[in-house]
């Protein structure tokens, strides 16, 4: 409440923002152009419910004052018209061109009280289709606003009828709340074809006359179909539709990459950005995941206390840790002779746990310094050495040889991440002061600090294998690189929408890869050549 929403008008060919527009508040329902794309026609949400003719004026031509508007659609043959529909208001508005003003006339649909949540126009502007929260749909008469018929008369379509999309052979294309997309008569609305897809249907886009339809989930799934054969959808793009919470690189390889999220870890190629393994949780949070040395397993944290262990190649469970920690598994690090998994809680305590024969394990330490979560873990390459990073201002560098702590670094801050230089005599730190600090691992002095970002915590950080570069990403949706020893940023990446949670650079492939809390991973180009290629 209180800020602007903006509208942004995309120039394709440029990849550039033609135009901006800042005129509602808080939010922007629904967009729709007029059929000579003159004009474009804009509805606010619950807190700005205004229309508004953008190239005739700045200011809100007519308030809905009965209902909540949720869809907007303009007409297909007359610049002068569009329908707006949502919960118990349905009207047809007319622009008056002379006077600058849009007239509203109510649609009638009788004793029928429904919430609307998609509008499709026939080619010809002769009928309109409203699809609703009930899961049915209504037929209106373009001229006259009354209804003219109401379908299916027996099997609604399951958790409402979200988008419409009228073909070429007049029959309507429906996806519903429960992920089916529906191929349906345009007249008795009575089921042809039916296609179970992962999420909510969300959207429909036609290629050419139709012969080719692309459908999207709210899953962020998007799939590709041919009119021809409807029952085959192919799925061309998937990402995570939550929070991505972390990145994890197989040690020695460029060739893939893992992330997990709200329910699943996920295995991609980096150079297709294609999904290769799912592993699903139902109804639980991956807090951190890493990657074992040998390549066998991914060991990973859950919300739910547990660590799991999987197979990287088939997804099967190998390991379960119940009981882990009491409060979540919060961070999570592997040893390099493969046989030690280091876990952090919310509790902030961190545990040593020995893997052993047959798929079991054995609990070897718990070293409970830390005040709050354990936000991150980092392993010396000789494994006799570990640095914790917590939310409680302090970073331990651990003895993991008699598990106890060997040197202390505190802060005015919450600590985000951790990393050790690859010489692995500083390590450098991060968190919600915005500040990037440099510490000697011998003492825990401090030796510098940065100011990692004008707005917003700093949530991830890596150093390049040569120690001469390393990467941060926050809160401010910015990724940035940093010569290590200068301080100075030497390149700025802009293109997340959401929060930075995590950065991770694929040594030899010069490819970096980061996540955000919009479920986002974006590839980059990593500006600067490796001396150890």
């Amino acid at each position: 409440m209180g800020f602007k929403a903006d509208i942004i008008i995309w120039d394709f060919a440029k990849r550039a923002i033609y135009a901006r527009l800042t005129l509602h508040s808080a939010k922007v329902e629904a967009l729709s152009f007029s059929p000579n794309d003159m004009y474009l026609v804009s509805l606010g949400g619950q807190d700005d419910e205004t229309c508004l003719h953008l190239a005739i004026c700045g200011n809100p031509a007519s308030a809905h004052s009965a209902g909540q508007c949720l869809c907007l659609q303009y007409s297909n043959t007359d610049d002068n018209t569009f329908i707006t529909a949502g919960n118990g208001t349905l009207r047809l508005w007319e622009l008056d061109l002379p006077n600058r003003k849009v007239r509203p006339s109510e649609c009638q649909t009788g004793k029928l009280k429904r919430i609307i949540k998609c509008i499709e126009i026939a080619e010809d502007d002769q009928y309109f289709f409203c699809g609703t929260t009930s899961g049915d749909i209504l037929k209106m008469n373009m001229k006259t606003g009354l209804l003219n018929s109401c379908g299916p008369a027996k099997q609604k379509f399951s958790q409402g009828v979200n988008v419409l999309k009228i073909l070429k052979s007049q029959e309507i294309l429906v996806g519903s709340g429960d992920g089916c997309l529906t191929l349906c008569s345009g007249t008795t609305f009575k089921t042809l074809k039916r296609v179970q897809l992962e999420g909510a249907v969300t959207s429909i886009a036609m290629r050419g006359e139709g012969q080719q339809l692309l459908v999207g989930t709210d899953v962020s799934q998007m799939y590709r179909f041919s009119y021809t054969h409807l029952e085959e959808p192919e799925l061309i793009s998937s990402s995570h539709s939550s929070a991505v919470t972390a990145v994890a690189i197989p040690y020695g390889s460029s060739e893939l990459f893992a992330t997990c999220s709200k329910e699943d870890i996920r295995v991609w190629h980096v150079d297709r950005s294609k999904e290769r393994l799912r592993i699903t949780v139902p109804n639980m949070t991956c807090n951190a995941l890493d990657i074992m040395v040998d390549g066998r397993s991914i060991i990973s944290a859950w919300n739910d206390g547990k660590i799991r262990v999987f197979a990287p190649e088939s997804g099967r469970t190998l390991l379960v840790i119940d009981n882990a920690h009491s409060m979540g598994v919060t961070a999570i690090a592997g040893t390099r002779d493969c046989k030690k998994i280091l876990s952090g809680g919310g509790e902030g305590q961190v545990r040593v746990w020995e893997l052993q024969q047959g798929g079991c394990h054995r609990l070897l330490e718990t070293m409970a310094e830390h005040k709050a979560t354990v936000t991150d873990i980092q392993i010396k390459k000789n494994d006799k050495e570990c640095v914790t990073a917590s939310s409680d201002g302090a970073c331990i560098i651990w003895d993991l040889v008699r598990y106890v702590r060997n040197q202390i670094v505190l802060a005015n801050t919450r600590f985000r991440c951790v990393c050790y230089h690859p010489e692995e005599y500083q390590i450098i730190t991060s968190g919600t002061d915005r500040k990037i600090g440099y510490w000697e691992v011998y003492d825990g002095a401090a030796i510098r600090e940065l100011e990692g970002s004008q707005s917003g915590a700093i949530n991830g950080m890596h150093v390049s294998q040569d120690g001469r570069y390393f990467i941060t990403g926050g809160d401010d949706k910015l990724v940035k690189v940093w010569s290590y020893s200068e301080g100075e940023v030497t390149h700025v990446g802009a293109g997340h929408s959401g929060s930075i949670t995590c950065v991770r650079l694929c040594g030899s492939s010069r490819t970096l890869v980061t996540t955000s809390s919009d479920g986002a991973i974006l590839r980059w180009r990593f500006p600067h050549p490796l001396s150890s290629d």
